[in-house]
């Protein structure tokens, strides 16, 4: 999977496979080293995804108390987080 096609939700759904995968008593050292690397760089997109999320809303609703800043095409203004 290419990084631009990874979403929050696929990220998500994938850490939930690697634990079950984990957990299972058969994996071996070198298998859950690497789905602990994995894991690692999910969690990291993870976290940049909600932070992004997390900034748009904060600007949404700082605007919210004055008046709603618009873009050119009528849009709310946010800011992007990637």
């Amino acid at each position: 999977m290419k990084k631009d096609d990874l979403t929050y939700e696929i990220a998500s759904n994938r850490l939930e496979k690697i634990l079950e995968e984990m957990a299972k008593p058969q994996a071996s050292l070198e298998q859950s080293l690497a789905l602990y690397e994995e894991a690692d760089k999910l969690i990291s997109f993870c976290n940049k995804s909600l932070s992004g999320a997390e900034s748009r809303i904060e600007m949404l609703i700082k605007n919210r108390s004055n008046d709603l800043v618009l873009d050119n095409k009528g849009d709310p203004l946010t800011q992007d987080f990637m």
